[in-house]
């Protein structure tokens, strides 16, 4: 009888673990796809701004453009390796 009501509160425990590892596994890729569709529209914006060059040729604009465009082309090749 002892050992039913232990091993019934170990599966009880178990099942609980599981269904909150599994919740928070589902928010989790949610939110990554979400944040991967995010860079890719992010992505998809700076290459359109600058679709004649103007931005990225200018100077002092050109060097904070790239570094823009740098970082998101960093978050969008992480982004890709994972998924």
């Amino acid at each position: 009888m002892i050992i039913e009501i232990i091993l019934g509160t170990i599966v009880l425990t178990e099942g609980y673990v599981i269904w909150n590892l599994f919740r928070k596994t589902e928010l989790l890729e949610t939110w990554v796809e979400s944040f991967t569709r995010r860079i890719q529209y992010i992505q998809e914006d700076l290459q359109n701004i600058d679709s004649t060059g103007h931005f990225e040729a200018d100077d002092e604009v050109g060097s904070v453009f790239k570094g823009i465009q740098q970082a998101a082309d960093v978050l969008n090749k992480v982004t890709e390796e994972d998924i």
